[in-house]
């Protein structure tokens, strides 16, 4: 079974990550959701995202709002894909939405829509990606895109 790991900065987040883990459980997907902060526990958060491939995750869904540096230091310490969640914050989400989307050449991070709608929608973009080697979830994402 395919698996996502899904980063917040801080429990403050986690109505967002329960949102993107009940779409990611709709779909068929397993996911665990992590709280380690960029800024707070860096080196919690390097080992967690540089390990995540090495501990069976395929995928990594990362949520933050203000710096929203979180998705960012996922990529530059993992392969995987990072999809990059903004969260409203002191703008509106905003700042969190530029953040997540400027990132250095040859550190990409996928973003999605700020709040509520980018938390399912980041569960939808993993859906398609773990689709492609995946069967099951290629299932599960055509019965979901059927019943919209």
């Amino acid at each position: 079974m395919p698996k996502v790991l899904i980063v917040i900065g801080s429990t403050s987040d986690l109505e967002y990550a329960e949102k993107c883990r009940d779409q990611l459980t709709a779909l068929e997907i397993e996911s665990v959701i992590e709280v380690s902060s960029a800024h707070r526990h860096p080196e919690r958060t390097r080992q967690l995202t540089a390990e995540a491939e090495a501990n069976g995750f395929d995928t990594i869904i990362a949520m933050a709002g203000l710096s929203a540096a979180l998705p960012g230091v996922a990529a530059a310490h993992s392969n995987l894909p990072v999809i990059g969640v903004p969260l409203p914050a002191a703008l509106g989400g905003l700042d969190s939405l530029l953040s997540v989307t400027q990132m250095p050449p040859g550190i990409p991070v996928a973003a999605v829509a700020v709040g509520s709608p980018g938390a399912k929608n980041a569960a939808v973009l993993a859906a398609r990606i773990l689709a492609l080697k995946h069967p099951a979830v290629k299932v599960a994402l055509e019965k979901h895109r059927n019943s919209l």
